[in-house]
């Protein structure tokens, strides 16, 4: 054993005890879950995620393993993302939307997204076509409108509960989705979008339009019926004076019209005739 001695054995010693440590020896951060596999069966699981965790009282640090038999496969555990860019949706109004959408998850069970499906990449891979899918039956039962209105919020909280019913097989967490942009298609499906929008429009105004005329109609309907009470009050009450105002308002239209485009109009009548009956006074 006389070759340890020699420094070329000493170097070679350190290096296979460094070696032994570091398989032996790995440090979890404060950002990574790690599950480790004994002989690629999940043997358990260090620093995973928990709801109110605080950084600095984790159990991120140092770990031991088995050297060549246990490996460790790290997942994140801060909040991810997948992206879904450009999506067709399909509204119940029949415009063929762009819609620019994505999705925040958290991996809140690493065994079960490690014995699932493996690795965060492949997560990703999963979530889209369940994300697709959960956008795009949410917003074909909605006329396109409800994006720019109130139920906007709604809509979303709809998809992120249908996302995570099916993203919870992957011991994944759906934080939050979010749509970004929403756009018509350019070409001759935006001029036929914009058409039927100027269409629709068109329709709503005509009928606000003859919903005012009909109450129109109706408020001079009763106006006039108010009005023909009240002379028919008047004349009951006085005979004679509704007589004179008659008269007076008739005289008013007759000789005083000051209308331009009626011209002038001369009228000879005797003075004994019953039309000027009260510029002759009571006899």
């Amino acid at each position: 054993m006389t070759w340890l001695r020699s420094p070329i054995g000493i170097a070679v010693s350190i290096i296979i005890a460094l070696i032994v440590v570091m398989s032996t020896v790995a440090i979890v951060p404060e950002t990574k879950q790690a599950v480790i596999l004994r002989l690629e069966q999940p043997q358990r699981t260090v620093n995973a995620w928990r709801s109110g965790e605080q950084f600095g009282r984790t159990q991120a640090g140092p770990i031991f393993r088995i050297p060549f038999v246990d490996r460790i496969v790290w997942v994140d555990k801060r909040v991810l993302s997948v992206d879904l860019p450009n999506e067709p949706v399909l509204s119940t109004d029949q415009l063929r939307l762009q819609i620019d959408a994505y999705a925040r998850f958290r991996v809140t069970d690493p065994l079960k997204m490690v014995v699932s499906i493996g690795t965060e990449d492949r997560v990703r891979e999963q979530l889209q076509p369940l994300f697709r899918s959960a956008l795009r039956n949410e917003l074909g039962k909605r006329p396109s409108a409800i994006l720019l209105s109130p139920e906007r919020a709604e809509v979303m909280d709809n998809i992120q509960t249908s996302l995570q019913q099916l993203a919870s097989q992957y011991g994944v967490s759906i934080v939050d989705v979010r749509i970004k942009q929403t756009e018509l298609p350019s070409g001759s499906p935006l001029d036929s979008a914009l058409e039927r929008m100027r269409t629709a429009r068109y329709q709503e105004a005509k009928t606000i339009e003859a919903q005012g005329m009909k109450e129109a109609q109706i408020i001079r309907a009763n106006a006039d019926a108010q009005a023909a009470k009240i002379y028919a009050d008047a004349f009951n009450k006085d005979a004679d004076f509704y007589d004179f105002w008659r008269a007076m308002r008739s005289y008013r239209n007759t000789f005083l019209t000051t209308d331009a485009a009626k011209g002038e109009t001369s009228i000879i009548l005797s003075p004994q005739n019953s039309y000027l009956k009260e510029f002759m006074g009571k006899r």
